[in-house]
């Protein structure tokens, strides 16, 4: 399993956010380009971007530090946030990006979810399932919808989709731990490749994902608090 730093960006900086509020955020750094090679120091295979103010507006909000983190590093970038058009898409493969996660179109406009794919291909394009309360949550995690995880995931199978990232919104950022039951409960009713974020927050936690069929885990909070040594974590699961 692979260990993913997340690097989420709002107004240029690099921050956190509690369970997904923007009135709740704490900022790590001034300087997200050196928070990405700092990661790639410690052993990063890629890394995982979120365009936060892109989540929230459907407007490009931090593509310029995007570019530049792309031409910074030498591993495989992702990226997420406001990418809600196959145009939002494009630019961000322009920029480098070699894997665009997408949440609320999946859920409001399947077509350019499904014209993403064959256009990109398949496995530059992942889409987001962010859920709270069993239910997936769009634009940034402000709007609920009625749609569960698993009918969102079977949805996007049939468009084409062969990658989803699952984060339970109310675990995210809280140093507490993953939703394992929901994350075991995915795992064993789809055949696609699955990423998941939210709550994890020590190497035992790493260790369990690994034990399940989970191909890698997002991480952010708990490397930038230290409750999680990167370079330990990459040797555990090695």
């Amino acid at each position: 399993m692979e260990v993913v730093p997340a690097i989420d960006l709002l107004d240029g900086r690099c921050v956190q956010l509690y369970q997904g509020d923007y009135g709740r955020e704490t900022v790590y750094s001034e300087d997200p380009v050196e928070v990405a090679r700092h990661w790639v120091s410690c052993g990063a295979s890629r890394l995982h971007l979120v365009d936060l103010d892109a989540a929230r507006t459907g407007s490009p909000g931090n593509l310029e530090i995007i570019e530049r983190i792309v031409s910074t590093v030498d591993v495989p970038v992702q990226s997420g946030g406001g990418a809600r058009t196959v145009d939002a898409a494009r630019r961000l493969v322009s920029a480098g990006v070699q894997r665009v996660l997408v949440g609320t179109s999946a859920v409001e406009r399947p077509d350019e979810v499904r014209q993403m794919c064959a256009e990109l291909g398949a496995d530059a394009v992942a889409v987001s399932v962010d859920a709270r309360d069993g239910y997936v949550a769009v634009k940034g995690w402000t709007e609920k919808t009625a749609s569960t995880a698993v009918e969102l995931i079977d949805h996007m199978t049939g468009l084409g989709v062969v990658r989803f990232m699952y984060t339970d919104i109310t675990r995210d950022g809280t140093l507490t731990e993953p939703n394992f039951h929901a994350i075991e409960s995915l795992a064993a009713k789809t055949d696609t490749a699955l990423m998941v974020a939210g709550g994890i927050s020590s190497v035992d936690h790493l260790r369990r994902l690994a034990e399940t069929r989970v191909e890698s885990a997002i991480v952010g909070t708990a490397l930038y608090t230290g409750d999680i040594d990167f370079r330990q974590a990459v040797t555990a699961l090695a």
